[in-house]
């Protein structure tokens, strides 16, 4: 009986790893595919947001864009 409840919570477990890497990745698709709209707004171009580029293509690393729009969903979140 307990390893069925083991392997019955380590799949558990498992099916939640696969749906956060699965939301991350949607998340960085649609994040990625809206960056041009985004940059207009000023996100990715606040002091901490970091910005190269190398062989002709662009890179943005927005870690303060990041912190302000994760505190803003939460807000968002906790409100609804």
């Amino acid at each position: 009986m307990a390893v069925t409840s083991y392997t019955h919570a380590r799949a558990a477990y498992t099916a939640a790893q696969m749906r956060w890497l699965v939301t991350t990745f949607v998340a960085l698709l649609v994040l990625t595919a809206l960056q041009p709209w985004l940059s207009k707004l000023g996100i990715g171009r606040l002091p901490g947001d970091l910005r190269f580029t190398r062989n002709g293509r662009e890179y943005v690393l927005p870690f303060t864009s990041t912190v302000v729009l994760s505190l803003l969903l939460m807000l968002i979140a906790q409100v609804l």
